[in-house]
C-alpha cells in the first residue's frame, strides 16, 4: 500500500514460493515478550491442507471462528481450511457465549476450534442445549491445557467429544491431533489428557537440556521438525537462534511421549514451580480443580514463600450460582494430590485475565500476587 500511495511500481516477478513469508504473527506472549513468527506461504498451505483432508468433513463444510483470525489457529485452521475446502466461514464480532451459541443454531456449523475457556463459558451459559452442537462433525481445542474433566463433562451434558490439539504460533497452529475415530488416552500416573499424535512428515521429539532424546514416558522438553515450523523470528537472529537450533523447534514446553506415540503435554518450561525442591507442575494440580463442580477457571503459580522458597497458589472463577470457599477448594486438593502439590492458598476471582486469543494469562497473576 505505501509503494502504490508513493507511486511506485510493485516490485517485478514477485510471484511468492513456498518459502516466502506470507504473514508475521506474533506469540502470545502468555510467558514473555511477543516475537513475530515468520510464517511461509508452505507452513500455511501445509497446516490448511491438513486440516482438509484430516477432519472427515462434508464437502463445503461449514465453519465457525471461535479462534480469532488474528490467532494463528483461527488463521489456519479455519480461514485458511476454509478456503481449501470451498467452505462457509460464519464469524462473530468478539466471543460471548450466548452470541456464539445463536450463531451455532442459525448457521449449523460442521467444524469449530478454540481454546478450553471458551468451551468452559459455553457449557455454563443458561441457555445452552445439547441441539446447540448437534451439527457439529468435529470440535476441536488447543491454544490452552484441555482438563480431562472438561472434555467428559462436555460429552456427557452435549454430545459431542472435544478433540485436543497442540501447536504454536512457531508451528503454524498445530503439529499433533486426536484423529477422527481416536480418543486421547489418559495418562494413569499424572492425570494428563494426551495432546495427540504428530501429523505426517512432522518429527517431535523429547530432549534433555543437552538436546538429547530421553526415553519414552521420561519428561523433557517438547522438540518439532517439520514442514510446519516457521524459519524464525522477525529480526530477532539472537532469539531464532536460540529457539532454532539446526530448524528445529525447542518449544519451551515440557511433555512426554508414551510408546504408542501420543503426546502429553505437562507445562510451561518456565512455569514450573519449586516448592522446598520438590518440582510441582501448575496443570496438574489445575487438572484437579477443573474436577471440583463448582470451579469454572483455575490458574495455579508460583508465589514467594519465606520457608518453601516457593509455593503454590490458585487462582478460580466460580461457575454460575456456585459456592465453595478458598479453604474447601484446598482441601479438596489435598486429599487428590501429594502433600507438597496442594495450594497453600487460593483465591476467588470473578474472572481469570486472558489474551484476546483465550488464554489465562498466568503472567498477570504471579504480578498481581507481587503487586499485593
Amino acid at each position: 500500500m505505501t509503494v502504490a500511495r508513493a507511486g511506485n511500481k510493485a516490485p517485478a516477478d514477485r510471484t511468492p514460493g513456498p518459502s516466502d513469508i506470507a504473514l508475521i504473527s506474533y506469540t502470545s506472549g502468555t510467558s514473555g515478550t511477543p516475537k513475530g513468527a515468520t510464517n511461509t506461504h508452505g507452513n500455511i498451505m501445509y497446516n490448511a491442507e491438513r486440516q482438509r483432508t484430516g477432519l472427515g468433513l462434508p464437502e463445503r463444510p461449514v465453519y465457525f471462528a471461535m479462534a480469532p483470525l488474528f490467532h494463528i489457529t483461527g488463521m489456519v485452521c479455519e480461514f485458511g481450511a476454509c478456503l481449501t475446502s470451498g467452505g462457509t466461514l460464519v464469524l462473530a464480532y468478539r466471543f460471548e457465549a450466548g452470541v456464539v451459541l445463536d450463531a451455532f443454531a442459525e448457521h449449523r456449523p460442521h467444524y469449530t476450534v478454540g481454546p478450553s475457556t471458551a468451551f468452559m463459558a459455553l457449557a455454563a451459559h443458561p441457555s445452552v442445549t445439547r441441539e446447540h452442537f448437534s451439527s457439529f462433525r468435529v470440535i476441536s481445542s488447543g491454544g490452552a491445557p484441555l482438563p480431562p474433566a472438561l472434555v467428559e463433562k462436555f460429552r456427557a451434558g452435549f454430545g459431542p467429544y472435544i478433540r485436543n490439539g497442540y501447536g504454536l504460533t512457531e508451528c503454524t497452529a498445530p503439529c499433533a491431533s486426536v484423529p477422527p475415530g481416536l480418543e486421547a488416552p489418559v495418562d494413569p500416573a499424572s492425570g494428563t489428557l494426551a495432546v495427540g499424535l504428530p501429523g505426517p512428515d512432522t518429527v517431535v521429539r523429547i530432549v534433555d537440556d543437552n538436546g538429547e532424546e530421553v526415553p519414552f514416558g521420561e519428561q523433557g522438553e517438547i522438540a518439532v521438525r517439520g514442514p510446519q515450523v516457521v524459519p524464525g523470528y522477525w529480526r530477532r537472529a539472537d532469539a531464532t537462534a536460540e529457539t532454532f537450533p539446526g530448524a528445529e523447534l525447542r518449544t519451551g514446553d515440557i511433555g512426554f511421549m508414551d510408546e504408542q506415540g501420543w503426546l502429553y503435554v505437562v507445562d510451561r518450561k518456565k512455569d514450573m514451580i519449586n516448592a522446598s525442591g520438590f518440582k510441582v507442575w501448575p496443570r496438574e494440580v489445575e487438572d484437579v480443580l477443573y474436577t471440583h463442580p463448582a470451579v469454572r477457571e483455575a490458574a495455579v503459580v508460583g508465589v514467594p514463600d519465606g520457608y518453601r522458597g516457593e509455593t503454590v497458589k490458585a487462582y478460580i472463577s466460580l461457575r454460575p450460582d456456585a459456592e465453595t470457599d478458598p479453604d474447601a477448594l484446598a482441601a479438596y486438593c489435598k486429599e487428590r494430590l501429594a502433600a507438597y502439590k496442594y495450594p497453600r492458598q487460593v483465591e476467588i476471582l470473578p474472572d481469570l485475565p486472558k489474551t484476546a486469543s483465550g488464554k489465562i494469562l498466568r503472567r498477570e497473576l504471579r504480578s498481581r500476587t507481587q503487586d499485593n
